[in-house]
C-alpha cells in the first residue's frame, strides 16, 4: 500500500533526510510473456546492496552489516513517497509502487538515529512498445485455445515494457478503418474508461487492466471483435477494393498516456459484406 505525506519542497526534504550524496544505479534482467520480471542494480552503493523492481514492487536489499533503522523513498518532486522500517535481523524492505506513481528519478535514503547513512537514486520510467499485431483468423496459433469462431474476429497484440518502472494497459483500442472499430461507428467503448477491450483467457472475461513490470513482455487479446464484419457498422466488404488506415492504441497508467501504431488496411472486392480478404501492414 502506498504511503503518502503532505508535499514539501525539495530543499526541505533533503534537509529532513540529512546531507544527500547521490549515486546512480542502472541495469535490468529480462523476462518475457507473463513470468515475473525485475530491474535491478549491478553495483552495490553505500548501505544499498541492490534494488529491483518485481512487478509493481520496488525491493531494496541492504548490506548485511548496514546499521539502518528505516529507508525513505523520495518522489521526483522532493516529497516523501513512503518510509519502511528495517526489522532487526533483516536487510530487505519493499515499496508497493502500484501504477499511479509519478515517473522519474526516485531517491532512497538510509537513516539511523535521524542521521543519513547513505543515499542512491533509482529511475522509475515505463517505456511501453507495441511489438506485433495480428488477426485471429489469419494467425490461429497465436491466439488463446478457443474455437475458430471465437478467435476469428479478434486480434493479438504483443507488448513489451522496455522501461525501468511498472505500467498498466487500461484500454486496447482499434480506431479508424478497422472492420468493427472501438469508436462510435463500431463498438463505441473508446470513450468509456470502464471498458478495457482486453480479453483474459484465464478468467474467460474482460480484464480491467494488464500490468507490465520492467522488461516484461505479454500478449494482449482483444475482447470486442475489431475484425468482425457487422452490417451498418464500421467497414464492410463491397464490390470494389477499399483501402485506408486504422490505429492500434493502448491507453496506459501511471501517466494516462497513449501508445499507438498506425496500420494500412486493404479490403479486397467481394459480393458479400463479410466475404472479402483483409491485408494489414504496419506503416
Amino acid at each position: 500500500m502506498t504511503d503518502t505525506s503532505p508535499s514539501i519542497d525539495r530543499r526541505s526534504a533533503l534537509q529532513a533526510f540529512g546531507s544527500l550524496t547521490l549515486a546512480a544505479l542502472a541495469g535490468c534482467t529480462s523476462t518475457q510473456t507473463s513470468e515475473p520480471s525485475s530491474s535491478s542494480t549491478t553495483t552495490p552503493v553505500g548501505p544499498f546492496a541492490s534494488l529491483n523492481v518485481q512487478g509493481t514492487t520496488l525491493g531494496v536489499e541492504l548490506e548485511s552489516d548496514a546499521d539502518v533503522e528505516h529507508v525513505n523513498l523520495v518522489k521526483p518532486n522532493g516529497s516523501l513517497f513512503g518510509t519502511r522500517d528495517v526489522a532487526q535481523g533483516t536487510s530487505r524492505v519493499s515499496f508497493d509502487l502500484g501504477t499511479t506513481y509519478t515517473p522519474g528519478d526516485y531517491e532512497l535514503v538510509a537513516v539511523n538515529d535521524d542521521q543519513t547513512i547513505g543515499t542512491t537514486t533509482r529511475s522509475l520510467r515505463p517505456d511501453l512498445q507495441i511489438i506485433e499485431m495480428g488477426i485471429g483468423r489469419k494467425n490461429p496459433k497465436r491466439m488463446w485455445n478457443g474455437t475458430e469462431r471465437e478467435i476469428a474476429d479478434e486480434a493479438y497484440v504483443v507488448v513489451e515494457n522496455r522501461g525501468s518502472g511498472p505500467v498498466s494497459v487500461t484500454q486496447l483500442l482499434f480506431l479508424g478503418m478497422a472492420p468493427y472499430p472501438s469508436g462510435e461507428d463500431g463498438t463505441g467503448y473508446a470513450d468509456d474508461s470502464d471498458v478495457s477491450g482486453i480479453y483474459d483467457p484465464q478468467s474467460d472475461s474482460e480484464a480491467s487492466k494488464v500490468t507490465f513490470g520492467p522488461r516484461e513482455q505479454k500478449t494482449l487479446y482483444s475482447s470486442r471483435s475489431p475484425f468482425a464484419f457487422v452490417p451498418g457498422s464500421g467497414t464492410t466488404c463491397t464490390e470494389s477494393v477499399q483501402q485506408g488506415t486504422f490505429t492500434l492504441s493502448l491507453e496506459t497508467a501511471p501517466d494516462a498516456s497513449s501508445v499507438s501504431k498506425t496500420y494500412d488496411i486493404r479490403y479486397s472486392a467481394a459480393e458479400k459484406f463479410n466475404n472479402c480478404t483483409l491485408m494489414v501492414r504496419r506503416q
